[in-house]
């Protein structure tokens, strides 16, 4: 057995340890799949900037088998990674990845692929999800577009090179596939804000569209099936997902926040953790109780009015008419400062008694209904209460 073998069927066993991985079709896929074909250079985090490694790098096989999320382009420049190489690390921000293989694994299964089903995949990437899906789906079932002609090209060869020849197509996303395929199965690999209605119209009745929310708060994986009439329902799924967005979908930059003041800050008893960490479970339901408001890296968390010296830096709450929320650690205790039109806290904390009052539901009792003229989520039934989905 070559050392690659060996190492898939390491990231097997740890997939099977996370219990995200169940389906034979899946453990042979991620066992026969050689992920290093798709990765032969990527970005690793050094010091707050991006180091370029490759396979000539110690270690490089072992991190391609690993279980981490592997950058592989920054800022959309194709020619960053050799910049990095030739210069040392660069800053930027990532805007093409390989998976986590646990969330990769997690959507895959979730997908529900059937013998001789035709899959179609947004956001082709590496090309490595697509050979994992070519290897269940057989020769002449998968197609897979992304909008980066030099992404797909790559893509394209690394494909070949693994044995796998899909469908590949430069496009838009979010308008589907551009030959206007039907397929049995449309399978999302970045986030949107909305559910696209190319993707539902592309989808044969009964067939699955699943996908990640780009959401400021309270994302994750959805499921839909189509109708008849290029109109989806289904579920927010329990097994939690983020991605990064597709290009159209991305949030802007946040500006710079006011500094509060010693008199502005109060304690409170909700934690931000709370508000923000999935696994909390509160924070779906913050993230519809709250439309618009976002999380932002407050980089400036110095406090001048504090007697030990500078606060906590940490992570910040915006909304785009202004309103904001600071956040800190002081003395174990809670304190915000909040500002601008809108009391955002005051607004966190009532939806915090809210979903206690109904109580406390998880993701996976919320669903989506999406038509031609509106797009929402429901808490347990269609016809219960409701949230606009944007």
């Amino acid at each position: 057995m070559t050392r690659s073998a060996r190492l898939r069927r390491r990231l097997v066993e740890h997939l099977l340890d996370e219990d995200v991985l169940h389906a034979p079709e899946w453990i042979a896929a991620f066992r026969a799949v050689p992920r290093h074909v798709f990765l032969p250079r990527f970005f690793m985090p050094a010091g707050g900037l991006w180091a370029a490694v490759d396979r000539d790098d110690p270690g490089w096989l072992e991190t391609v088998y690993s279980r981490d999320v592997l950058v592989t382009q920054l800022d959309d420049d194709p020619d960053r990674w050799e910049l990095a190489r030739r210069t040392g690390p660069v800053a930027g921000t990532p805007t093409s990845s390989s998976s986590m293989p646990s969330i990769m694994a997690i959507m895959l299964e979730e997908l529900r692929v059937r013998d001789e089903q035709r899959v179609l995949e947004i956001g082709t990437g590496t090309g490595y999800n697509a050979a994992l899906l070519s290897h269940r789906c057989g020769a002449g079932l998968v197609s897979t577009v992304d909008i980066d002609p030099v992404i797909v090209g790559e893509a394209r060869e690394r494909l070949a090179e693994a044995g796998y020849r899909p469908a590949c197509a430069v496009g838009d996303g979010e308008l589907g596939f551009p030959a206007g395929t039907m397929f049995d199965r449309v399978l999302c690999t970045a986030s949107v804000s909305s559910i696209p209605v190319a993707w539902l119209a592309q989808t044969v009745p009964g067939g699955l569209v699943v996908t990640t929310l780009n959401r400021p708060i309270g994302a994750g994986l959805v499921r839909l099936v189509a109708g008849e009439d290029g109109t989806g329902q289904g579920h927010v799924l329990a097994r939690d997902g983020r991605f990064m967005p597709l290009r159209a979908h991305r949030l802007a930059q946040a500006d710079p926040l006011p500094m509060p003041s010693r008199d502005d800050w109060e304690q409170t008893r909700l934690p931000l953790s709370t508000l923000l960490q999935p696994r909390k479970q509160f924070e779906f339901f913050a993230g519809l109780a709250m439309p618009g408001v976002r999380p932002v890296r407050d980089h400036d968390g110095t406090d001048p009015h504090t007697a030990g010296g500078p606060g906590e830096s940490g992570v910040a709450l915006v909304h785009p008419d202004g309103s904001w929320v600071r956040h800190r650690k002081r003395a174990g205790a809670d304190e915000v400062a909040q500002g601008g039109p809108r009391a955002l806290w005051e607004l966190a904390e009532a939806a915090y008694v809210d979903w206690c009052e109904l109580g406390k539901p998880e993701r996976d009792r919320f669903g989506v209904t999406v038509t031609g003229d509106r797009q929402e989520f429901w808490l347990d039934t269609p016809d219960g209460r409701t949230w606009p989905l944007t």
